[in-house]
């Protein structure tokens, strides 16, 4: 079922228009009794499906492994400046 209400009476209702609108109506907005916007639902989404990533898995050793020193000291800060650059030449 199509409604016709004026732009002016829709800004004072849009969100209760949203909703009517979410739930299948459809509204037509007009100006000086033109009609010129139409509000309506969208199509219905489809679920997303997996993608490229769906096989992806990161093998637990890798969090298990002791980490490389240089690394740790980085991560610590230390041997780096405030902006986290190395202090070492």
């Amino acid at each position: 079922m199509t409604k016709c209400i004026n732009i002016a009476e829709a800004k004072a209702q849009l969100s209760a228009l949203v909703e009517r609108a979410a739930a299948g109506e459809e509204i037509v907005l007009s100006r000086a009794g033109r009609p010129i916007a139409r509000l309506m639902p969208l199509a219905e989404r489809l679920p997303r499906q997996p993608g490229v990533c769906r096989s992806w898995r990161i093998p637990d050793e890798l969090f298990l492994e002791p980490g490389d020193p240089e690394d740790l000291r980085a991560a610590e800060g230390i041997g780096t400046d405030a902006l986290g650059l190395s202090t070492r030449r």
